[in-house]
């Protein structure tokens, strides 16, 4: 009896398999090396670094200069509404103005028309109004009613005789001018405004205008004359 118990208890465990020795690892492959991504990665930090310093050394150098919100007419000059101050990078090539130039800006006259959204540069502008030839500056001042509501600098415009026949007929004769009006009561066909200034004088507003126009040197007495008299009407034309 004493055998056969020794000899199951045997069978047992040699049945168990045998695991392997504490500490046995298995073996890991050699980690592969990559020089170039490595210094792919160094040069892309650099190149990081090299372009933050540029757009801080570039944010030092910038200066305030005019920008144009208004369009302005050729021979009118800078009020406060029509321009507004911008940062740029100081380019020693370009003739900027500076925002701390604008009071002598505004003494001076546009050489041509300047658009909405211009950054000002110093030749754009002259001491004196160059009108184009042929043509004249005509100040209008318009009562309501007189002139459309919607008008604005850049417009084409007529100008029509209002008022009294008498009157303007001898206008007429006397200046000696805009002698095709003389059987309508057409005064100019096309001209452009250059200018409009509403009446700020008066505490509360009488709808009243100021207008400059630019128009034929032709035309420019008779027009003069109207205006005078407060006969004057404008009208919108095509050509918007």
């Amino acid at each position: 009896m004493k055998i056969q118990e020794r000899t199951g208890a045997g069978a047992g465990r040699s049945a168990v398999p045998a695991g392997p020795a504490v500490g046995d690892r298995l073996p890991t492959p050699p980690r592969e090396r990559k020089p170039a991504l490595a210094a792919l990665a160094v040069l892309l930090i650099l190149v990081g670094a090299l372009g933050a310093t540029m757009l801080v050394l570039q944010a030092g150098d910038r200066i305030e200069v005019v920008k144009v919100e208004n369009e302005i007419q050729a021979g009118e000059s800078v009020t406060d509404k029509d321009v507004t101050s911008v940062m740029v990078a100081e380019d020693a090539g370009i003739n900027y103005v500076l925002w701390e130039q604008l009071d002598t800006l505004k003494t001076m006259k546009a050489k041509t028309t300047i658009y909405a959204d211009t950054v000002v540069q110093g030749q754009m502008f002259a001491a004196k109004s160059s009108l184009p030839a042929g043509k004249a500056s005509v100040g209008l001042a318009l009562k309501e009613g007189q002139y459309p509501s919607d008008i604005k600098p850049g417009d084409v415009v007529a100008a029509y005789h209002v008022g009294g026949t008498g009157s303007r007929s001898n206008d007429s004769d006397d200046a000696g001018a805009g002698a095709s009006g003389s059987s309508s009561n057409s005064l100019v066909d096309d001209a452009r405004v250059n200018a409009v200034a509403d009446d700020s004088d008066s505490t509360v507003s009488t709808g009243s205008k100021t207008l400059t126009v630019l128009v034929d040197q032709a035309d420019a007495a008779a027009l003069a004359s109207a205006a005078a008299a407060g006969e004057v009407a404008i009208v919108h034309v095509p050509g918007n």
